[in-house]
């Protein structure tokens, strides 16, 4: 498991918060979201935007960490411990609310197993530079 895999991992991984957040600053009108018919809540809406703009942030940083990946240790667990709370959200809605889509039971469980093995393939890059 080399820096040079990692970094392209991460890249393509980035992608995904980059992509989905963008949409997501549609708001209610998220494809997403726009055919379940939801009422035009403003509280709603400001809330789906700004999780999706923190969403965005997230994917850019894991870009500008890239060329530094292994130095940027406590940015990179910062995301991916975000990452990983936001899983466990989803769980909870899970057990709570009700199974999502499959698409987002995959999330589920990238956000949950994939975080802590991110983080533990970035420490080992960074004690072998």
């Amino acid at each position: 498991m080399s820096r040079r895999a990692l970094q392209i991992v991460t890249g393509v991984l980035a992608v995904i918060p980059m992509l989905t957040g963008a949409i997501g600053m549609f708001g209610l009108s998220d494809p997403l979201y726009a055919g379940l018919a939801l009422p035009a809540a403003p509280l709603l809406d400001g809330n789906l935007r700004f999780l999706a703009g923190v969403w965005l942030g997230l994917g850019l940083a894991m870009v500008w960490l890239i060329p530094r990946i292994e130095r940027e240790t406590a940015l990179f667990r910062a995301i991916w411990g975000a990452i990983f709370i936001g899983g466990l959200g989803r769980l909870l809605s899970m057990l709570l609310v009700a199974t999502p889509p499959a698409p987002f039971i995959g999330f589920t469980l990238l956000e949950l197993m994939g975080a802590p093995i991110f983080i533990l393939w970035q420490s080992r890059v960074s004690v072998r530079r």
